[in-house]
This record gives structure tokens, C-alpha cells and sequence, in this order.
């Protein structure tokens, strides 16, 4: 920390070391080393340059290397990450998105920006853009057979319960209409290769279809993403009156848990592993030719630890399918064994852990409904 007397580093120290500052004010991040003299909160460096971004509302300063004075420490120790919060996060929406350190980079800017910029949550019974039970608009379609991102009209309802999407603007026939409560939202920029990306997936004959969208505009794409959560809950609400709401946001949108490339093998575990890209959506473990597939070329079903279900590092002894990646994953179902290479130690030991966290998770009686999908069979 250069300049500054002696006495302001110390106050600025002591403000810094409380319990309340020591996890970033927006993501989360332990340990952040920045702070907005504006604001008066305490943040990582990550958020630090979106809040750059909006100089009108948030000026930031690095707390070990950037001068601070006397009544800019003063403004830090009146305010702080718990002060702060009670003003800009009054009034978040239970459904809401708060994304992590770990989030993309939209879905955090976004967040900023609704707390800092636009005030979102400042007011009790705000009129939200993602609110009102209906959403119209037009996002950006990843073509199943061309990989041609096309215009499309989108439209969602609290009503109906449902999301639709149609070819053309004036047609009257929807060329999809999916029930809310068998949709999962995702942001995936990387994957589909633009900041604004979001992955839309649905069950349809209980298997799993893939939508990929963006749209230009930050802010318009995470206001479908949290619109889909508004209407989800609410619909739940409905169809689960005794649910809490802590029980109901928890069965909203979800991140799945790992996504990457394994190679596998067919059910009679003697044919040659081949890549494919696989991804672990809770309890469904999907694989794909190609990460942007619109259909899983198989999926399995992964129950818990007292239903028969385990995962083991390595293959069993005498497999005869050729393989060139050597870091092997066993899953051990009630029916058969799912086997699995990994390129590297590192992918092995985080699909392992992946797999295990849902292992050791207790299965709901809904999941108990869809153990059917169980049977479904890894075709080569």
C-alpha cells in the first residue's frame, strides 16, 4: 500500500480485516483487495473492473497499492459490505440469479449493474422487466443441422406455463412449446462461443434437447434467463403450495455439475472407446458427438449410494476395449457398469467428484419416478 499517512492505513486495515468485508460485496470471492470509495464496499479484482466500467456510479482504488485519505476511509467504515447490502439488495426477488466468482462474466456484470446502476432492488414491489409473468423477444438460434445462428421470436408465459419459440415473426404456429417445469437454463459463452451465450435445455419423450441462443445485449439475455426463473417459481408455487420458497428456488435453473470430454465404451465393454462430450446434469449423465448437439446420443441415469450406485477410479481388470486416454472411471449401476478414459489425472479426479456428490445425495421421489431412465443404454 503506497502513500497515505500511518493512521489512515491502520483505520483502513481495521475496516478491511472485519468479518463483513472479508468476501467480495458482488460474487462472493474470499479475500478481495479492492474497494469503490463511492460505494464503500469491498470487492475482488475481478468485479473491480466492472465496476471501472461504470464510473458515473462506482469509483474503485486497490487497497495495497492506491492512496487513501482520511474521509475516504471514514466513508468506508461508515458503510462496508453490510451496509451496503441492506441498501442495494433489499428487496432482491427470491428467483433471482445471484451469480459467483465462479459465474460468467455477463451474468456478474448484470448483477452489478441491476444493484449499483439501475437500483433494481432498492424498492419494495419494483416493476421488473423480468417480472410480470410474460416475455417477448427476439434471440439468436443455433440452426440443429445447419449451426446457423437465425433470429427467432421467443415467447414466454406465466400463464400458459410455458416457453414457445417461432420460425418466423408472424407465424401463428409455434414451433416449439415447452412446459416451464421441464426447462433448464445455463450460460455457456464459451461453448457456444459468444459472451451472451445461454444454453436452454428440455425433456421431450424424457430425453433431453438443447437449444443454443445469445443475444447482443447483455442485459436483454439475463433478463430472459431470470424471466425463466420467475415463471418457473411461480408455476411451482402452484403445483407445490406447501413447498417453501427456499425449496422451490433450489429447484430452479441449474449449472450442471461438469461438462468435457471422455471417452467410453458399448454395453458389452469390448469395443473401442471413443471421444465423446459428455455432460452431468444432476442425476443425467448425457453424451453428445458434438458439444452443440441438439439430441444426447444416450443418457444414463445416476442414483445414490443406498440404491446400488458407485463410482471407482479405473477399469476393471481385463478390459478388452482399445483406448488411448488411461485415467479410467468405473460407474457402478444396479443394471451394469458404465466405463469411462480421461485424457488427464486432473479431468478424472474432478469427474469423480462430480459423480460422487450425487451419489451421495438422497434421491427425491420424483427422481425415484424418472430411475426409468436407468435402463437407458450408452449405444457405441
Amino acid at each position: 500500500m503506497a502513500g497515505g499517512n500511518e493512521r489512515s492505513m491502520k483505520a483502513l486495515k481495521e475496516v478491511w480485516k472485519r468479518a463483513e468485508n472479508s468476501l467480495c460485496a458482488d460474487c462472493g470471492k474470499p479475500d478481495p483487495d479492492w474497494a469503490s470509495s463511492t460505494l464503500g464496499v469491498f470487492i475482488c479484482l475481478s468485479c473491480s473492473g466492472i465496476h471501472r466500467n461504470i464510473p458515473s456510479v462506482s469509483k474503485v482504488k486497490s487497497l495495497k497499492m492506491d492512496h487513501w485519505d482520511d474521509a475516504q476511509v471514514q466513508f468506508l467504515a461508515k458503510h462496508g459490505n453490510a451496509v451496503t447490502k441492506a441498501i442495494y439488495e433489499a428487496h432482491i426477488p427470491i428467483y433471482y440469479y445471484q451469480p459467483t466468482y465462479n459465474d460468467c462474466q455477463v451474468l456478474r456484470e448484470q448483477w452489478i449493474r441491476a444493484k449499483y446502476e439501475r437500483k433494481e432492488f432498492t424498492e419494495p414491489g419494483k416493476q421488473l422487466p423480468y417480472s410480470d409473468g410474460v416475455k417477448e423477444g427476439i434471440l439468436w438460434k443455433r440452426g440443429r443441422d445447419n449451426g446457423q445462428f437465425l433470429p427467432r421470436k421467443f415467447l414466454l408465459s406465466e400463464r400458459e406455463g410455458c416457453l414457445k419459440y417461432f420460425t418466423k415473426q408472424d407465424a401463428k404456429e409455434p414451433k416449439i412449446n415447452v412446459k416451464i417445469d421441464v426447462i433448464n437454463a445455463t450460460f455457456q459463452p464459451e461453448k457456444i462461443g459468444n459472451p451472451n451465450g445461454l444454453q436452454i435445455t428440455y425433456l421431450k419423450d424424457n430425453k433431453t434437447r438443447n437449444i443454443f441462443v445469445y443475444h447482443e445485449s447483455g442485459k436483454e439475455v439475463v433478463e430472459w434467463f431470470n424471466a425463466i426463473r420467475s415463471v418457473q417459481f411461480h408455476y411451482l408455487k402452484v403445483a407445490f403450495p406447501i413447498a417453501s420458497d427456499n425449496e422451490i428456488k433450489n429447484r430452479l435453473t441449474r449449472n450442471f455439475l461438469k461438462e468435457g470430454y471422455m471417452e467410453k465404451t458399448g454395453p458389452k465393454q469390448r469395443e473401442a472407446f471413443k471421444k465423446r462430450w459428455f455432460t452431468l446434469d444432476h442425476r443425467r449423465l448425457m453424451y453428445f458427438k458434438d458439444p452443440l448437439d441438439a439430441f444426447a446420443k444416450g443418457e444414463v441415469f445416476v442414483g445414490s449410494g443406498e440404491n446400488g450406485y458407485s463410482v471407482q477410479k479405473g477399469l476393471p481388470s481385463g478390459t478388452q476395449g482399445n483406448f488411448s486416454w488411461h485415467y479410467g472411471i468405473t460407474i457402478v449401476t444396479p443394471d451394469r457398469e458404465y466405463l469411462f478414459t480421461c485424457e488427464t489425472e486432473t479431468d478424472q479426479l474432478e469427474w469423480i467428484r462430480a459423480f460422487t456428490s450425487v451419489i451421495n445425495q438422497a434421491m427425491t421421489p420424483q427422481e425415484y419416478a424418472s430411475k426409468s431412465l436407468d435402463a437407458v443404454s450408452f449405444p457405441s
